[in-house]
């Protein structure tokens, strides 16, 4: 047994060895069938490409990285491998770093942080979950559609971007983790860009290169242009059937990554367990008609159940907890919504002798009790505190400070709250378990009454006075792309700025919403993109496939076509793919009779079928906060693709 994990170690070499064997091989067939040895190399390095991101050999942006100085070593070793000149010129190696899809990438993650940074997608957060509650059926299809529809006018990669704070917060909140939600919201924000013209770069790109097409053929054989909404039918089909996806095949194919914010909390309560042998559990209970708590005060019900009540909600107001909010003569009434904390089976006990309702989930407090807001702390009466000889009750801390005591532990002895811990007596060392928002425990630490031995918790520096500017910039930003012709990068870089230049966001925290691996891998991969174009390996590929095609029938061709740009648009821009294959795709089709303009704009399409491996901006955007690997991608990506391809040729066939 001891030398279990070595062997599954060895064992995982040799399969990744026999993977490169089988990669290489490959790569020698194309050098035998190519037509130059520029093609040769380049293919064998594509394979390698894939190798590394499929067996994750290394990171993804280490992997990019590593391709990216081959390329450029290439100049110097041209000579060693049989080339006139390097596969990539070195002056445009780094042309990834300032590239229009890089720039426009870093604005868009500014954009969203300022958004998130004045609470706005925290109360889109808040809706979604009113109306999806905590299930994952409800809540990836309003997420998914709603992120679809927006990509339809904008930029995917800047509709998932302004979103992912969003799922971040409702991931939060509703228990579940961000992994489940952010694949189905990233892959249908590529899905929604096909619903109209300008909702991708390729279909943007389409009727450009259809004019230019055009000057090279006879009158009766040009195409026509196509309009705004040609593509919706097939876009909408296409995002129905990805949220039906995910709705039906989730479970299966989603991974269950536990991220960085809920291991903290797990460990947490795991903590207060091991060091204090307490358990907690933060539920709402909802008070019905005949409870035996009606007309009674909180200070009747909390000590003789063992349970601390730390927020309310009467019918038709708003959520009161924190300081000022609750004191012990808090009167409970019919129809109040009470958010208690205690042990699971003081709990049970507390809702079954008082005829109360419990919810499985957090509902009325979905955002106030969530980890992201509210928790369990420790904090310490130091000698000096004028709360020392004083009890909890004598200060009313709930009221006061903003803390339910839970917990007193006193020379090495924890006191809960059956033995009525609030009318003891505080002295100088002692520990309070206490249930906190995180706000009022901020406030605590200014404290010369406290000691806030808890140092990991949300900091949340919300600047809601900021929500008009931060409104601004971003109408300004998004104007810019809808309505004039400057580029995308500096469209969104002007809200970027914007929102710097008015403290919606500091340059500090601005450079810290930018994830910097997806940008190192998207500029690392874009020289790949380019050298797969120049040295004509794209379109030896493309006549190598289409030759095997022989006397195929219309549609087959067509799918094949398909499956061209889907190959393409995963090792290459999907704007070079359709730059590339457009034209290739014309001339096929007025060679077997069909409409060139339906197969160009198969082309225009296909090239968002982007899902098997993260190198779509979308994909790379998702990929760090969902903590997702390769794996991840290939499995639920796979039969996306498929469906992807299904779905559009059957639209297109039965629309054209």
């Amino acid at each position: 047994m001891p030398h279990l994990p070595k062997i599954k170690l060895s064992l995982l070499i040799k399969k990744r060895f026999a993977a490169l064997a089988i990669f290489i091989m490959l790569g020698m067939l194309a050098a035998y069938e190519q037509p130059t040895i520029e093609i040769a190399w380049m293919t064998g390095i594509l394979l390698l490409t894939i190798y590394l991101f499929a067996f994750e050999v290394v990171e993804v942006d280490v992997a990019a990285v590593s391709i990216m100085v081959v390329l450029g070593l290439s100049s110097l070793l041209a000579p060693f491998m049989g080339l006139e000149q390097g596969l990539m010129d070195p002056q445009h190696l780094f042309d990834g770093f300032s590239s229009n899809a890089v720039i426009s990438i870093i604005a868009v993650m500014i954009i969203g942080a300022g958004l998130d940074r004045t609470g706005l997608m925290s109360k889109v957060a808040g809706f979604i979950l009113d109306i999806g509650g905590s299930s994952e059926k409800r809540i990836i299809p309003i997420i998914s559609s709603t992120v679809a529809v927006i990509s339809s006018f904008m930029q995917n990669v800047g509709a998932a971007a302004l979103f992912i704070p969003v799922v971040s917060r409702i991931s939060a909140r509703s228990g579940l983790p961000m992994s489940r939600l952010l694949m189905p919201m990233g892959f249908c924000a590529i899905l929604g860009g096909t619903m109209t013209l300008v909702g991708s770069s390729p279909l943007i790109l389409l009727n450009d290169l259809i004019a230019a097409s055009n000057t090279n053929l006879p009158a009766q054989d040009q195409m026509q242009m196509w309009s705004l909404f040609s593509t919706t039918p097939i876009g909408l089909a296409l995002v129905v059937a990805g949220v039906a996806y995910f709705v039906v095949a989730g479970r299966f194919v989603l991974p269950n990554v536990v991220q960085s914010a809920q291991t903290s909390a797990t460990s947490s309560l795991r903590y207060f367990h091991d060091v204090y042998g307490v358990d907690f559990e933060v539920k709402e209970v909802v008070v019905k008609q005949g409870s035996p708590l009606i007309g009674k005060h909180l200070d009747d019900c909390e000590t003789a159940y063992k349970v601390r009540i730390i927020a309310n909600k009467r019918l038709g107001q708003g959520v009161r907890i924190g300081a000022g909010a609750l004191d012990r003569d808090t009167e409970i009434t019919e129809g109040m919504v009470i958010g208690v904390v205690a042990d699971p089976a003081d709990l049970a006990n507390f809702v079954d002798k008082n005829q109360l309702q419990m919810r499985p989930q957090l509902r009325s407090f979905s955002e106030t009790l969530s980890p992201s807001k509210s928790g369990i702390a420790e904090v310490v009466i130091p000698p000096g505190s004028q709360l020392v000889n004083q009890s909890a009750r004598d200060v009313w801390m709930r009221k006061t400070y903003g803390i339910a005591m839970i917990g007193l532990h006193r020379d090495g002895e924890t006191y809960r709250e059956g033995g009525d811990i609030r009318s003891i007596p505080l002295h100088a060392g002692d520990t309070l378990v206490v249930h906190t928002a995180w706000e009022a425990l901020a406030r605590l630490e200014k404290d010369r009454n406290f000691v806030v031995v808890t140092s990991e918790y949300p900091r949340e520096d919300l600047r809601p006075n900021k929500v008009g500017w931060a409104a601004l910039f971003f109408a300004v930003a998004l104007g810019l792309v809808l309505f004039t012709d400057v580029r995308l990068s500096i469209a969104l870089l002007t809200g970027a700025v914007g929102m710097v230049l008015s403290g919606v966001l500091r340059m500090d925290e601005a450079y810290e919403a930018v994830s910097w691996k997806t940008v190192f891998l998207l500029a690392s991969l874009i020289p790949l993109g380019l050298a797969v174009e120049q040295t004509g390996t794209a379109k030896w590929i493309a006549d190598q496939t289409l030759q095997l095609m022989g006397r195929a029938p219309v549609w087959v061709i067509q799918l094949a076509i398909a499956l061209l740009a889907t190959f393409f648009t995963l090792v290459m821009s999907n704007v070079g793919a359709t730059v590339l294959l457009v034209p290739l795709a014309v001339n096929i089709a007025l060679g077997v009779g069909a409409d060139p303009a339906v197969f160009a704009l198969t082309v225009a399409l296909a090239t968002s079928n982007s899902f098997i491996i993260p190198t779509h901006q979308v994909n790379a955007l998702i990929m760090g906060p969902g903590g997702y690997k390769v794996p991840h991608f290939i499995k639920a990506g796979t039969l996306m693709t498929l469906i992807f391809l299904v779905v559009m040729i059957a639209m297109l066939n039965l629309m054209f």
